[in-house]
């Protein structure tokens, strides 16, 4: 109940079965495109017989790496350089666009130190998949929001509102 109102608020997230892992050991995607540890989360809202539904995904980076666990606390992103990342990438994201629609990529990696590269990568495939129902936005979280300034978040609140309402 919010100001008087009552309604019901349901939060489902399910887990898909493709790439399951712990962290560190599963990271990536494989061939047909399933990213490792991939989450849909949807909330929906049901009020005075209406009802609203907002889906939200997560998953590693969709490209072919990895992280091996070794003695240090965080294990350096090792991209794979022997393959075609775009095939797979390709997949991944012709089958978000089919279950979902139009895409919103969030990354929050960091920009510097051993994820650069992650980002960079990320960044570039996107722009040469040239899809127009796909839209990167890159924010360093550790950076931006560091020291608990968690207020910072309204700088990648603001980067999303258009996408977001429409």
């Amino acid at each position: 109940s919010i100001n008087g109102k009552c309604f019901d608020w349901l939060l489902v997230s399910r887990r898909s079965c493709f790439r399951a892992g712990v962290r560190y050991y599963v990271r990536g995607i494989d061939s047909e495109g399933h990213a490792a540890n991939f989450v849909e989360t949807e909330q929906i809202v049901h009020y005075k017989g209406s009802k609203a539904s907002f889906v939200q995904t997560r998953g590693s980076i969709p490209f072919f790496w990895s992280q091996r666990p070794n003695l240090k606390y965080k294990p350096k992103p090792q991209i794979s350089k022997s393959v075609n990342h775009m095939d797979g990438f390709q997949r991944h994201f012709d089958s978000q666009i089919i279950s979902y629609g139009k895409q919103m990529i969030v990354n929050l990696v960091n920009h510097k130190g051993s994820e650069k590269p992650l980002e960079q990568t990320f960044s570039k495939m996107v722009n040469s998949m040239g899809n127009g129902m796909v839209r990167y936005v890159a924010f360093d979280f550790h950076k931006e929001c560091s020291r608990m300034r968690w207020d910072r978040l309204q700088i990648l609140m603001d980067q999303l509102a258009e996408q977001q309402d429409e």
